[in-house]
């Protein structure tokens, strides 16, 4: 629904993600983050269910499960005008994320996985006055359960497939002036959504060994369509009866394709990821009623559709991991990602920008079968200046810090 939508706008950390531009969330197990995601070609833990299913008939024997915890920092976002009154800070957020992953032992050619994790999200508060009008709260939780299977083909060649079942919760309020044009006139508006949904794609993937040290693989997720259902209440100033009823939206979990190399020298691994997003599926964003709404003032404010043009962007991504020792992996990654959102449709909602990430972790076996992890991933959003009509100045201090631990089992 219409909060659903705002939410997922918002959603640029990508921590509680935010931590990939737009509202995906790439770091999804202690590995991801350490090395900033930049895990596709080398992943071999119960996390390959996830980042790379292909890989799960190339694994030791036994089963694997991990099960970690992340914790999201969300500082203050700062936003600066010369227009009096409107300029303010975004409240700070916090969350906890946990995740889960398994993979089953090898049953003849085959091998089996499960994955539930949070692939995008959002939250944004401001209490400033202007900012309010657009983005009072926009709060998104997404959750996958991510069955997967995997297929050797031969000693060098395998395919992976799953199934993306995606649950979407989102809640959407602001509370402002508007400005009614025949005036003109100033008039206080307000609304509170909130919807959910059950949505459903697929993901697909490929390995390759050339030969021994060297691993070339691609991973594709499809796009899921957010089919958000829910209430809304939205009312104004004067309005003798506000609306109260159901409303709905549709926005694009966007789809990914992500080609990734790994060579091993000795006990140090490198891996290199491209990956692009197809943030040009989210066109607009256009939520619809019950019924009409006759009213012009709510109608301009919370129905018309509203352009987003986002274009399609690359991220570029660099890990290493070294084991330094039979007990200890030490690892650590850097990326480059680009905001899919242009100047001319970005909003309070959504203040994305380019990012740097920075990410360093370690992995420590206790035993034979029990690893414990920690990793620390800093997403750095570059400040950005625009002029759109509703954003008219520089937002500042985007970032976000992620600390993910983890235990994994082997069995």
């Amino acid at each position: 629904m219409k909060n659903i939508v705002k939410v997922a706008t918002l959603l640029s950390l990508s921590a509680a993600t935010l931590l990939a531009s737009g509202y995906r969330i790439p770091e999804q197990s202690l590995n991801s983050v350490a090395m900033s995601a930049a895990y596709v070609a080398s992943a071999n833990g119960a996390d390959a269910s996830y980042y790379n299913p292909a890989n799960m008939v190339f694994m030791g024997e036994g089963a694997y499960i991990e099960m970690g915890m992340t914790y999201i920092n969300l500082p203050k976002v700062s936003f600066t005008t010369a227009v009096p009154g409107r300029s303010g800070d975004s409240l700070e957020e916090q969350f906890f994320m946990p995740t889960m992953h398994y993979v089953s032992p090898m049953m003849g050619d085959w091998r089996y996985g499960l994955s539930i994790v949070a692939p995008a999200g959002l939250s944004k508060r401001w209490d400033e006055s202007y900012a309010k009008t657009f983005a009072e709260e926009f709060t998104l939780k997404v959750i996958e359960v991510n069955p997967t299977a995997s297929y050797r083909v031969n000693d060098q060649f395998s395919l992976g497939f799953g199934l993306r079942g995606v649950y979407t919760e989102g809640v959407v309020k602001s509370n402002g002036v508007v400005t009614v044009l025949a005036g003109p006139t100033y008039i206080n508006a307000s609304r509170d959504l909130t919807g959910d949904s059950i949505d459903f794609g697929y993901n697909l993937a490929m390995t390759y060994k050339p030969v021994k040290d060297l691993i070339l693989s691609a991973t594709y997720r499809s796009k899921v369509d957010l089919t958000v259902e829910g209430d809304a209440y939205l009312t104004r100033t004067g309005l003798a009866t506000p609306y109260n009823g159901g409303a709905s939206v549709t926005i694009p979990l966007p789809a990914s394709l992500a080609l990734a190399a790994a060579y091993t020298m000795d006990k140090t691994t490198v891996e290199f990821v491209f990956e692009r997003t197809y943030w040009s599926s989210y066109k607009n964003l256009d939520f619809s009623y019950d019924t009409t709404l006759a009213d012009p003032i709510l109608y301009s404010a919370f129905d018309a559709p509203k352009n987003k043009l986002w274009k399609d962007v690359n991220a570029y991504r660099i890990g290493i991991s070294h084991q330094y020792s039979d007990a200890l992996k030490l690892m650590a990654g850097f990326a480059i990602d680009k905001t899919p959102a242009p100047d001319s449709t970005l909003g309070f909602e959504l203040p994305d920008s380019d990012a740097k990430l920075y990410s360093v972790g370690f992995e420590y076996k206790i035993n034979e079968k029990t690893k414990v992890g920690l990793a620390y991933l800093y997403d750095d959003k570059e400040d950005r200046t625009v002029s759109n009509g509703t954003v008219n100045g520089t937002f500042t201090d985007s970032s976000a810090h992620l600390v993910t631990a983890s235990l994994k089992y082997k069995f």
